[in-house]
């Protein structure tokens, strides 16, 4: 990939001032927005394959081409992976450029649709990636973020340990805040240069000469 990718532009210089009021109310009232059929056709490919196996699982959500979760995958073989992403396309590419693994599943889905069938089945993950997810960085597309968005809850209620990168430091900095104002606390340090890269992006962006960012929270009360 080439090193020409531009910074993350935005009209926001801080935590946006809606951050606070928006995540209070995703957590006071419950998202109730219909599932889509092709979340729980993903779903229950997930269940049929999890069943009868064992390990700890991982869910890498927003996985493109899949290579972080190939990454996840051969790093924790003792681990179940999942891989998630709504880009057929992306998920193609990802067939074509890998071999299969064993411990991994690659699935097409709407990741918020997807959590949300997730935590009513009790899934408890050990670890959840968000590997450089859309930042949205227009400050009228906040509701657009992860943090922002109403199915943050239900990602706080799968639990685990969050692992969450960036090259826009802002947006780590308000998940952080979002996580503060739902009773967890987070980490938050810079990758060094020498750290490998697991995505297409990492690599791009470190490239670049972005400066990059990890927040590590545990979702567990």
């Amino acid at each position: 990939m080439f090193a020409n990718s531009r910074a993350v532009t935005s009209n926001q210089d801080a935590p946006h001032p809606a951050l606070a009021d928006t995540v209070r109310r995703h957590l006071g009232h419950a998202w109730r927005a219909p599932l889509a059929d092709y979340d729980r056709d993903a779903f229950a490919r997930a269940e049929h394959w999890l069943a009868g196996s064992s390990g700890p699982l991982i869910l890498d959500s927003g996985c493109g081409t899949g290579r972080s979760s190939v990454w996840l995958a051969r790093r924790y073989p003792h681990a179940r992976v999942l891989g998630l992403d709504q880009s057929a396309h992306r998920l193609e590419r990802a067939a074509r450029r890998f071999e299969p693994i064993g411990n991994l599943l690659l699935l097409r889905t709407d990741c918020a649709g997807f959590w949300r069938l997730a935590e009513a089945a009790g899934w408890r993950p050990w670890r959840h990636y968000l590997l450089y997810p859309n930042p949205w960085p227009k400050s009228a597309h906040l509701k657009r973020r992860w943090h922002g968005h109403p199915v943050f809850p239900h990602l706080l209620g799968l639990g685990g340990e969050l692992v969450l990168r960036t090259n826009w430091e802002l947006y780590a900095r308000e998940m952080a805040g979002a996580l503060e104002l739902a009773g967890r606390a987070a980490s938050l340090s810079p990758l060094t240069v020498e750290d490998e890269a697991i995505t297409d992006f990492e690599e791009k962006y470190r490239d670049s000469g972005h400066r990059l960012w990890e927040l590590v929270a545990a979702l567990d009360h």
